[in-house]
Order: C-alpha cells, then structure tokens, then sequence
C-alpha cells in the first residue's frame, strides 16, 4: 500500500489547523500553519516555501524572576542535517554548537522581535525555530522572522507585532523578494529588512556600491511585502482563540509620586552635567554624584523596597535631560554638533609579525587590525546543514572587556563579536580583488582595544589600512560611520547624529551602521527603536552619513591613500594558473605520488581543484627558486613537451632493476636506461655506477620498434676509453 501523505483518523485527538497562505505574485506561496505541532508550546506554527519548511515555537513564563527587571528574550535558530537529508560532520554525528550563520540568523530575529515586547515585560522568554525540511530554491532564513513573530502572534504572550522580515535582492535593476539561491549569485544588493504594518525596525546587508537613493528603494519594496506577512499574522491570530485576550501581567510596580519628585529635582542637574561634562570619565561621575547624592535623602527601607523603580526613574531622568539638551540646543555629550566627526589618528605597519597591520583610532574607541595572507589550504571549511564550501576572505572581531575599562569573565566568542565582524567582512568583500590578481587566503583580525561608539566601523576601517599596508590591490578603499537619531514623538523636533557615541546609542531612537566607498554604500546595519521613522527622515540620515564616511576616508588616506607596490618580505609568495582538467589526475599521482614528490623536492607548497571543470593550480613559498622549480614540473605534466630523439636530457632516477634504471625523462615519462648503456665498459651491477634518486644525464638514442618505448643512452655521452 502506499502511505504516501497518509493522514489516519485518530477521533479522540481534536486538531484545530488554521493555515494562511501569502501570496507575493512570484509563483513561489508561503503557507502558515498553526494547530497541528508542538501544542504545548504557548504558540507555535509551520512556515513553508516550496519544500522548505521551519518550526516555530514560543514560550514564556507566566512570572517574572526575582530582581529581575528587563526582557530575559533568548531567540535561537537551528538548521537541521536531516532537513537535507545529510549526516552531521565530526565524531558525535549529531548537530553541537551552532554555527556563525545560525547565530546570525538569531541575530536578525532577536533584534527585529525585541522592541515589540512592552517595556515592562520581564518574563522569561524563549521563541526557537528549526529548519525542518530545505529545498535548493527558498532560503530558510528569509522566512525565519515571518516564523517567529507568527509563533508569538497565536500566543497569549504580550507582544506588540506582528513584524515580519524578507530579503530584498536588486537582480538586472529590478528588485526581487525572498529570491532563490540561484537568483542571488546575481544581485547587487542584498538586504534583509525586518518591519510591521507601519514602520521598518531593523536593516540588515551588503550591496555593490550602491547609492543612498536606490538603498531606500530596496526598503520601501521590502516593505510592501512585510505589510502582506503581517496582516497574514493578524488573519490567523483572529482565528486562534488562545491568542486572544493577551495574557494579564505585573511585573513591575508604579510610583508615580516618587517619577514625578525625581525629574523635578533631578532633571536640570542632569542637564547642565551634559552641557558642561565632555569626558566619558567626568561625565560618569558627575552623573553618579547627582544619583547618589539624591538616594541619600531616602531611607534604606524606601531604597530597599523601590529600587526598581528608582533605577528605571533615574535613568528616565538621565535621558530626558540628555536628549532635550540635543533637541534644544544641538549639544551632545561630548559637546560636539550633530554633523561633527570625533578626532581621528591612524597608523600603518605598526606590528613586524603579521603581513599587514593598521590602528585606526576615532576618539575613544580604537582598532588594532591585522593581516594574515596564506594558501588554499588556509581556506575555512563552512560544512553547514545547507552549504558546503570553503571561504578565502576572514574577518575575526574581538571585543575584550578592558576595551570599556570592564573586569568581566571571558566566555568564548560571543554573538555580538560574531555579528559585528559579519558586518565589517560585508562592508569589505565587495572591494576585495580578483583571485587572478590576488590569489590569497585573507583573514583579518581586529582587536578593539578601545569602544565608545562603533567598533565595527573602526573595524572597517582600520581593515582597509592593513590590507592596503599589505600590498592588497583593493579596488577601492572603505569607511564606515555610525549614525544615531534622537526623536520627539510630540514636538516633531528630531536630530541625526553623526558617529555615534556608545552613551548616544543606548539613549538613541535609532543605530544605523553605513559603509562606503567614494563611488557607493558597500553595507549597512540598522535598528529603530521608536515607529514612524519615515523615508524621508531615513533619506536623511543616509545622506548624512555619505558625509561624515567622506571625511573619514579623508582623514584615512592621509596616512596611506594606496596599497603597497608589493607584499610584505616575510609574505608567503604564490602563483596560480589554469591547467586542463584532465592534467588534475596526472599531477597528484597514484595516491598523491607525484604531487607529495614535487612538493618534497622543491620545497614549495602545491594543491590543485576541479574549479567548474577547470584545473587550478597554487603553488607557494618563501622564494621564488622554490616556486619556479615547482611551477616548471607542473607546468611539465599538464603541458607536456615532445622527447625528441637525439636531444640531451637530465632526470632522477625512479627505480633500479638488475637490468637497469628507469629514468624520467620529462615529468610524467620515463625511460629504460639499460645497464649496457651506463658506461662503455662492463658494469655488474647498476648500483655500482647510479642509484634511485640520483639525476643522471642522458641521451635518447631511439625507439623500440616493438614496444615503442624510449632507449635511454649514458654512456654516449662520456669519452671513449683509449
């Protein structure tokens, strides 16, 4: 029988399915389904594309934890092997830590779901989602977000969505929608946008040098589909009687007296401390002197009992003053204006180790970037669930608590150093040469030693001055600026700030991360706090920040404004060229004989791939005689030259036989060189006159009729005895 999609009756189990399906006009629905898996999950629902499907689901305890008085939201996303049907790599066979490209999708999720949840809120909640099944067209990770906000969206959990988010790809000047895989190996742009039915909170992508107009175009049709995944959300939601009314919630007391005293005593003091502190270190005690100067007029047992509230007061307090201060006056923390760039100071070749090194220093917050250049085999495997490939281009970040003056333990590579590295390898890979012109494996690392605002765009540019310290023929070099926004809902008043203080991001509306060359943005990363950011204000802050990334790369070009003529000395030295595919098999040998060979005698380093039906050579070393002599073999096998009888040759000696030695001729063919053609006398044994391994020099005298092999002669070659 065949139970081929076989659904069976099972009467005392009522499912109540609601599925909802999303129609973009490209032939390609996404489904939503609710009902049928993970009941006990708070919500929980399917999303699929074609035969790409992810699971969904969303808890959230009822209480909040004692002391605790912010969202403790933790998003994950789990590609599964067996969606594709492969085994996971390693030992264990099972899926282990996630990936970076997991983590960067949680990333994307979490940073586009978190301001949807009310600000009291304190529960402790978990939305997790699973690649179920994938396909080779749809992209799991384009619907991930439709995925999690929809689990949240037939859920009792408080939630202020939907929001949903798509990817946008410009492909032959058109913008596409969740395009396919194959679709995006030919776009110039490549975003992800997240949003709700009224506004955009959160841009995340890389793009081709693009200008700022055609960046908002690529929102804007974003958004159009984000509207059509939410009122799906809100279509079902309706249908889900769980999900309505939200769950009733107390987490954290109110004492409007008590906000009311606070802003009245503590509000202009903290004004004037903004006005007049412009270091991060007054500025922090001074603002600590007037918290404690107020908490000391209160009895322990008030501090005891409201100290939430007063910490969520004060720091209300704090905020106010500092962003009325920018709205009236146009004074930031620092004292700079809205367009003003902090001092910047670079420096290049500054570590002897590594093949390129730069500090890039923009008032208090400092990158120390290096460059390491290797080989193929330096390249990083990525065996994913989805993808397997190897990747030439690395970008490290590492964020150590003494950056902030912090004491902190130290628990492997976290999820912001993973994403804001991301972020600077995007901004810089576009820019990157042709492997013809630069055959290298690139990894930079950046170590922030210094962070007060944007260490990823320091990162940017501190790794353009290596790579350009390293002799890396970029196509053009990059910067990167932070921009913030400071709004009032009620006035209209609103400012775009230029290079970002952390102080000004934690405060902010809005942190939007812009990277550039002269001639276009190259990426960008963005999260609105506040809803109503319009497209004219986002236009704004673009064409803002086109300015201030311009002055920057001014200020970098003066220490360096072109790449080095050459690599540094200590640099690996590599060659790569193309050789017919069917030389692959002959190069490498019977078990890797002749490769591991020409490696051992030159004393270069050689691999070769299958490269779409090409064979691609790379052969490195520390001097060019190494490189050339593994170079002429290779080049000796794939392109073999014809032995022509009667010409001198010289060769090694591969195998002695007590009749004689065979002796290769050119690589790849060899000859018998007899025992009776080693000398003109009498030889008994061969090892008397050559041995495996020693170069002899020879003369081919012809060819056997029957056989057609090459007769081998030394002894031609030498004087005859008298």
């Amino acid at each position: 029988m065949d139970f081929t999609g076989a659904r069976f009756d099972n009467s005392f189990m009522e499912l109540n399915i609601v599925t909802k399906t999303i129609d973009l006009g490209d032939g390609r629905p996404v489904t939503i389904e609710t009902g049928k898996l993970a009941k006990q999950a708070h919500g929980s629902v399917v999303v699929r594309q074609g035969d790409t499907m992810l699971l969904a689901a969303a808890v959230s305890n009822y209480d909040a934890s004692e002391g605790v008085d912010f969202l403790p939201l933790t998003v994950d996303y789990r590609e599964k092997y067996a969606s594709t049907g492969r085994f996971p790599g390693g030992f264990f066979k099972r899926e282990a830590r996630p990936s970076d490209t997991e983590i960067l999708v949680m990333r994307l999720v979490d940073r586009a779901l978190r301001p949807t949840f009310p600000g009291d809120y304190h529960a402790e909640t978990q939305v997790m989602i699973q690649l179920m099944s994938a396909d080779k067209e749809n992209m799991p990770d384009s619907l991930a977000g439709l995925a999690a906000s929809a689990a949240l969206a037939v859920s009792d959990i408080p939630f202020d969505g939907p929001i949903s988010e798509v990817r946008v790809a410009r492909i032959d000047g058109s913008f596409v929608i969740n395009p396919t895989y194959a679709q995006l190996e030919e776009a110039d742009i490549d975003m992800m946008i997240a949003g709700s039915m009224d506004s955009i909170v959160m841009v995340e992508g890389e793009m081709n040098e693009v200008s700022e107009e055609e960046m908002v175009g690529a929102i804007e049709a974003a958004h159009v589909a984000i509207q059509k995944q939410c009122q799906a959300q809100l279509d079902m939601a309706a249908e889900v009687p769980s999900s309505s009314p939200k769950r009733d919630y107390e987490h954290e007391k109110q004492d409007g007296a008590l906000k009311q005293r606070i802003h009245d005593e503590l509000y202009q003091q903290y004004y004037d401390a903004a006005k007049n502190a412009k270091s991060k270190e007054e500025r922090g005690k001074t603002f600590k002197s007037i918290k404690d100067g107020f908490l000391a007029t209160m009895s322990d047992e008030e501090k005891s009992e409201k100290q939430y509230m007063l910490r969520d007061y004060i720091k209300g307090a704090q905020k106010k003053a500092i962003r009325d201060l920018l709205l009236n006056e146009g004074i930031r923390l620092d004292g700079r204006g809205t367009k003003d760039i902090r001092p910047i100071w670079c420096e290049v070749d500054y570590l002897p180790g590594p093949h390129g090194s730069a500090i890039f220093t923009r008032g208090e917050t400092q990158s120390l970037t290096t460059l390491t250049l290797g080989t193929k085999d330096d390249e990083q495997l990525i065996d994913n669930a989805l993808v397997r490939k190897t990747e030439k281009f690395l970008l490290h970040y590492n964020f150590p608590p003494f950056s902030t003056g912090e004491a902190r333990p130290i628990r492997g590579t976290s999820r912001r150093e993973i994403g804001h590295g991301n972020l600077a390898l995007r901004a810089l890979k576009p820019m990157l040469p042709p492997v013809d012109d630069c055959p290298y494996t690139i990894r930079l690392v950046s170590e922030i030693l210094e962070s007060n605002g944007s260490s990823s765009m320091a990162t940017v540019c501190a790794g353009t001055l290596a790579m350009m310290d390293g002799g890396i023929p970029m196509k053009r070099p990059v910067s990167g600026i932070a921009m913030g926004l400071i709004t009032d809902q009620e006035s209209g008043k609103y400012a775009v700030l230029s290079d970002i203080l952390g102080d000004e991001d934690h405060l902010g509306d809005m942190d939007f991360k812009v990277t550039g060359t002269s001639e276009g943005i190259t990426a960008c990363q963005m999260d609105i706090k506040i809803k109503g950011l319009s497209f004219a204000q986002l236009t704004e802050a673009l064409l803002q920040a086109k300015e201030g990334r311009a002055h920057i790369l001014g200020e970098m070009l003066k220490t360096m404004d072109t790449h080095r003529d050459d690599y540094k000395d200590h640099a690996p030295r590599i060659i790569s060229f193309e050789v017919p595919a069917e030389a692959i098999g002959p190069i490498i040998g019977p078990g890797g004989k002749i490769i591991n060979e020409i490696q051992d005698t030159t004393g270069a380093n050689v691999s070769i791939a299958d490269a779409d039906g090409r064979g691609m050579v790379e052969v490195s070393g520390d001097n060019k005689q190494k490189i050339d002599a593994a170079v002429a073999r290779i080049r000796a096998i794939a392109f073999p030259p014809t032995v022509e009888v009667g010409e001198v040759y010289e060769g090694q000696v591969k195998t002695v036989m007590p009749y004689g030695a065979f002796v290769e001729i050119i690589p790849g063919q060899d000859g018998l060189l007899h025992i009776s053609e080693l000398e003109h006398g009498r030889v008994n044994e061969v090892t008397d006159v050559i041995k495996e391994g020693d170069t002899v020099k020879f003369k081919v005298t012809g060819r056997d009729p029957r056989s057609g092999k090459l007769k081998l002669s030394r002894k031609v070659l030498l004087p005859k005895p008298e």
